[in-house]
């Protein structure tokens, strides 16, 4: 791809990503239970693969990234259940993310550290 062309797809790639967060952050704000299926649906994923096969069009890469994005998925979820779970406990809303993501952190490296010993490449 051309560096001008390279440049405005990386323009529109991070404006359709901007405006799903915003739409995500605007739909929760009214409807929280549909804010919250909007954004468990796997969009960012799903652009993700989108610009990635634009680019280069490797279906080994792609194969690879949508199998490796499977098994991060996991160590990620549970943050969503300890984040509510502390804020029915009192805890601040800053608190509770930085402990979840410290949590989904240590599951990530977890997870990458089990994945060769099962056969899974990431």
């Amino acid at each position: 791809m051309p560096e001008g062309r390279s440049m405005i797809f990386f323009i529109l790639k991070a404006a359709l990503s901007g405006l799903l967060i915003a739409l995500v952050s605007t739909i929760a704000r009214r409807y929280p239970g549909l804010g919250a299926l909007v954004a468990s649906l796997p969009l960012i994923s799903v652009f993700g693969m989108i610009w990635l096969w634009l680019e280069t069009k490797d279906p080994v890469r792609m194969e690879s990234h949508v199998g490796a994005t499977f098994w991060y998925v996991i160590p990620s979820l549970p943050m969503f259940l300890l984040i509510p779970w502390m804020m029915r406990h009192g805890v601040q809303f800053y608190m509770a993310l930085g402990l979840g993501c410290g949590l989904t952190v240590l599951l990530y490296l977890g997870m990458a550290w089990l994945a060769p010993k099962i056969g899974v490449s990431l």
